[in-house]
């Protein structure tokens, strides 16, 4: 069973290390343009405060989650660019100490879901444990466009064990998202982690299996790189498949990274 409170550390952690790529920047910085068509580090800080703000209605306020439903279906794919364009548009210290009271006031409340509790989302309901974890996936993905836009080189961490982790267990999120039937079988998915260890994932007898550094697993499936520029190896016409619509995050299907456009 995950254990809420490591993962709330280090979704804090996680946290930080993007707050340090920002906290200093002037408002040209702020301005500057990242991977994510149309959106600068403004939007990206953005994005993130407000998802933490509708993570939060979830967790304290699930009742109301059905008029969110409601007002995405009205709004539609444009719903979360208009969030992160109207954050966007507030003074960088604001926007940053918003994010700040946000996420703190989040973890609070995940800390506080009785145990066996689902929260309603996007995509399928989720633990609490799964949306700490679904926070900690988003903020280290922004966190990388972020550290795209600023030339930035993140050194990687053993908290990508829970991005590697939700990424092999959203396979059939991805495929759903693509109107696929999933396959029937797991892969096993073996990675390289930060300190040198094996990550493995699913049984050791899967016919399609998945080999390569976590790191890469991790960009890939949150679409901050292409397949092709990683060193991931697929063995099976299945695992190639899944790693073209590999997508942890919800919403509708993602446009992901060209190949080559950061080699």
């Amino acid at each position: 069973m995950a254990d809420l409170a490591v993962i709330l550390g280090d979704l804090a952690a996680e946290s930080q290390v993007a707050d340090a790529l920002v906290a200093g920047l002037d408002e040209a910085g702020w301005a500057r343009p990242t991977p994510a068509p149309g959106w600068t580090v403004a939007h990206q800080i953005a994005h993130l405060a407000w998802t933490d703000g509708k993570a939060l209605i979830a967790a304290r306020r699930p009742r109301r989650w059905q008029a969110e439903v409601e007002n995405l279906l009205r709004i539609g794919e444009a719903y979360a660019d208009r969030g992160a364009a109207e954050g966007a548009a507030e003074p960088p210290e604001q926007l940053l100490a918003r994010w700040r009271a946000g996420r703190a006031e989040l973890a609070e409340a995940l800390a506080a879901v009785p145990e066996g509790a689902k929260l309603p989302w996007y995509g399928p309901p989720m633990s609490a444990a799964s949306m700490a974890t679904a926070r900690m996936m988003e903020t280290w993905a922004h966190g990388q466009d972020l550290a795209d836009a600023l030339g930035v080189v993140r050194e990687p961490s053993g908290r990508l064990w829970h991005i590697a982790r939700f990424g092999t267990r959203t396979r059939d999120f991805a495929y759903k998202l693509h109107s696929l039937a999933p396959p029937p079988g797991q892969f096993r998915v073996e990675l390289a982690a930060p300190d040198g260890v094996t990550w493995a994932f699913g049984p050791e007898d899967a016919e399609g299996r998945l080999t390569g550094s976590a790191l890469d697993f991790c960009l890939v499936v949150t679409q901050r790189r292409h397949p092709d520029d990683t060193d991931l190896v697929a063995t099976g016409g299945q695992v190639r498949e899944w790693l073209g619509i590999a997508q942890a995050f919800a919403g509708p299907p993602g446009a992901g990274r060209a190949p080559g456009q950061f080699v």
